[in-house]
């Protein structure tokens, strides 16, 4: 079958799924019982019940969204059980102002055996809902006084002009003797002082002259309490002597922690104690990780099943593959890079780098490594560098003497000595501090939690991102609570892909890894760059030093081997071990083997030595802070690599820069660092053949000395002057790239 005819197919499914809708949308409004004038209902009802009481109460809810997880299933139910009078909505109890939303809604309200009214709101007044909310409702704004209390409902939309809404509202209480007085309003007139995630500055009440008179208005005229919505917190203020109160977690997506949780406000009046409130918090989850996933499960429901099938959502979304369809038809492409661009502007002048990264220093790592010698390299060339990185708890009172590095809380840990973190994203004392640190490009270094929350960042300050790919991933399956195969073949690739396509360039340390990024589908523009290393750190040979290692270790003339990994699984240290026992079989050579670094599988590894009856050969040397390494490689005469998870192997070069020939297994992070016979030797995975060449190394002294020249000569390319220089060079020309784009899309 042809593509054409492929095509022709998908577009009459497309036609056929929205004609299915149409009608669906269609029953729905001719079967749902039709309803008018419920606030003409509801008034009575709540007259008859406070006109003769002094002692009230009533619950204000916010942002329902037509939510069956939280406001129908959880709230309505202790309402019912409360002893409260009557309910009202502070605005958008409704997730848009499309009619059945509006059937939704009374359904829910069906539930509810209390009286109750809304306010009109923004999500009321989407998709020409205003008219929708007057025929169901009634009026956008009106009051009622019901024994010595006043209720005030004001319409923020701009449906209603709002300088006719402040006449009447001056009029409105200058006549007015209630004893209490209560205004309802969809929008907050106030900010919370914390920039909330979830909110834009259009959340709030526009334009500033209304707040400003409205305000006044407030000032001059005794008003007990100010309530709102529209945005997912809770937050309350005091303005003159008024508690004005935003409160929105009756349904719909919050944050679930600080200020952002699900929740009601209870407002109780009596002639005795005057107006008290109290919020009334929904419990959803204990641990914050599944408060948020709950949270997001309700979310996810209610759209279901309030919203039925959106239709213009569909309908938006079939045109978008339409388009789709019609750019990949008929639209022409240029695959070839643009060269007309220019990045000396960049290249001469300082800026300020903002790095995000899951795991840092303290934490002894590759990645913290590598962006520990990236900023020193940085700075050297006068550019200012912030690093967002999680705190450790061992390391907080260090970290407050830190400089231009934002530590965030953790929320958990996992992993050996819990290496990663999953740090609080949410927390606004990041975003402040990185808007305060005004960076010209963001570069993350992991492709999701920390990294994503660059990327987030970089969109709201209009500047572009770089993402480093350091990581295999999908070798790490044996850390996460997800089927290997899953995680391996699909979760990881997607990640990988879809971060990757949100930043303005990519840098990756070899050709292999720009191939297989460009497999899954990577589109956007690609550097290949090996991350730096001291070069002369690790030519320096401190004679003295190396002798008490020798001691140290009961090393007379043994061939040694060494190796750097941390011992999990992922390093593939078994196959070194059990080529080794091997090795010890065929050959008369006396060796040892030093494995530097730690890891959770240290334990197992060592009983494993001793029942291959190795333990003089092998030493497990643990953790080496990264200042001792050269000491450590110099001590040495060839260097033993297995790891298939490696993007580059960076402690490949860093052997290689003290003289070290290399063995290791091909992967795509070795292949383009050690070359066959020329520094070194790479096998494929299979013990015979790598075991071969660590032979060939041992036996001969000479074969060992010639490839050891050749390692240097090819660690010396990798200097951390180069590296950081080429680094330099991606900012500039991604800096110039978005700059040209920014000018394209405003011309």
């Amino acid at each position: 079958m042809t593509k054409k005819r492929w095509l022709k197919i998908l577009f009459y499914l497309n036609v056929a799924v929205v004609a299915a809708l149409v009608s669906y949308k269609v029953y729905l409004n001719l079967v749902t019982p039709e309803f008018f004038a419920v606030h003409n209902e509801q008034l009575i009802k709540i007259s008859k019940k406070i006109e003769s009481q002094q002692n009230y109460s009533f619950a204000v809810v916010g942002n329902i969204n037509n939510s069956i997880g939280i406001f129908e299933r959880r709230i309505i139910p202790r309402l019912n059980a409360n002893t409260v009078d009557f309910v009202i909505s502070a605005g958008n109890a409704v997730s848009s102002g499309g009619e059945d939303k509006y059937r939704s809604l009374n359904g829910t309200f069906s539930h509810l055996q209390k009286p109750y009214l809304l306010t009109f709101g923004p999500h009321e007044y989407e998709e020409f809902g205003s008219f929708r909310f007057y025929d169901h409702y009634g009026p956008h704004f009106f009051t009622f006084s019901a024994g010595e209390s006043r209720f005030i409902f004001l319409d923020s939309t701009g449906k209603t002009p709002w300088r006719w809404q402040i006449r009447w509202l001056n009029d409105l209480l200058q006549a007015d003797e209630s004893t209490h007085r209560f205004v309802f309003i969809g929008h907050p007139p106030l900010r919370p002082q914390d920039e909330f995630l979830l909110a834009e500055a259009e959340d709030y009440l526009q334009p500033e002259a209304f707040r400003e008179q409205l305000l006044a208005t407030f000032k001059e005229h005794r008003v007990d309490r100010v309530f709102s919505a529209n945005v997912a917190m809770y937050f309350e203020h005091n303005y003159a002597g008024t508690p004005f109160i935003t409160t929105g977690g009756a349904g719909g997506l919050v944050l679930n922690q600080g200020d952002s949780f699900y929740h009601y406000v209870e407002v109780t009046v009596s002639a005795d104690e005057g107006v008290q409130h109290r919020v009334v918090e929904l419990p959803v989850g204990q641990h914050p990780i599944l408060k948020q996933l709950e949270s997001f499960w309700f979310f996810i429901h209610s759209l279901f099943y309030a919203g039925y099938i959106n239709f213009i959502l569909l309908v938006s979304l079939f045109l978008a593959i339409s388009i789709k369809l019609y750019n990949a038809v008929f639209v022409g492409k240029s695959y070839y890079p643009n060269y007309d661009i220019d990045a000396t502007p960049w290249q001469d002048k300082p800026l300020k780098v903002a790095m995000f990264t899951n795991n840092y220093l303290p934490f002894i790592g590759g990645v913290p490594i590598s962006i520990e010698r990236l900023r020193r390299g940085l700075t050297a060339l006068h550019d200012t560098v912030m690093i967002v990185a999680p705190q450790y708890r061992e390391h907080r009172e260090q970290a407050k003497r830190e400089e231009n590095i934002v530590r965030i809380p953790s929320l958990f840990s996992f992993g050996a000595k819990s290496e990663f973190r999953f740090a609080n994203i949410f927390s606004g004392y990041v975003r402040k501090k990185v808007k305060q640190f005004k960076p010209d490009i963001i570069h993350s270094h992991h492709p999701f939690w920390i990294g994503s929350l660059g990327v987030y960042l970089a969109r709201r300050l209009k500047v572009p991102v770089v993402y480093t790919y350091h990581t295999r991933l999908e070798h790490y399956s044996h850390n996460v609570m997800i089927p290997g195969s899953l995680f391996n073949n699909i979760i990881v690739h997607v990640l990988v892909r879809r971060f990757a396509n949100k930043c303005d360039s990519i840098i990756v340390p070899t050709h292999s890894i720009e191939e297989y990024l460009r497999m899954i589908g990577v589109r956007r523009s690609i550097y290949v760059q090996p991350t730096g290393i001291e070069f002369q750190r690790f030519q320096t040979r401190d004679e003295q030093a190396i002798a008490k290692l020798r001691a140290k270790l009961q090393i007379s003339n043994e061939t040694v081997f060494v190796s750097v990994a941390r011992l999990s699984n992922e390093k593939n240290l078994d196959f070194m071990i059990e080529a080794l026992a091997e090795l010890k079989q065929q050959s008369t050579q006396a060796f040892r083997f030093l494995m530097i670094g730690d890891g959770p599988e240290r334990e197992r590894l060592q009983q494993k030595v001793k029942r291959l009856n190795l333990h003089n050969q092998v030493t497990f040397v643990g953790a080496v802070p990264p200042e001792q390494m050269a000491n450590w490689y110099q001590l040495g005469d060839v260097f033993l690599f297995a790891s298939q998870s490696e993007t580059q192997g960076m402690v490949i070069l860093e052997a290689m820069a003290a003289g070290l020939p290399v063995v290791a297994v091909r992967s795509s992070g070795i292949d383009d660092v050690v070359e066959n016979n020329i520094n070194g030797f790479k096998t494929p995975a299979q013990q015979s053949l790598w075991l071969e060449k660590v032979k060939v190394l041992l036996e001969s002294p000479e074969k060992r000395q010639q490839l050891a020249e050749e390692a240097v000569a090819c660690a010396a390319d990798h200097s951390i002057a180069n590296f950081t220089g080429e680094v330099r060079y991606v900012y500039a020309e991604t800096l110039a790239r978005y700059a040209q784009r920014r000018k394209k899309r405003q011309s």
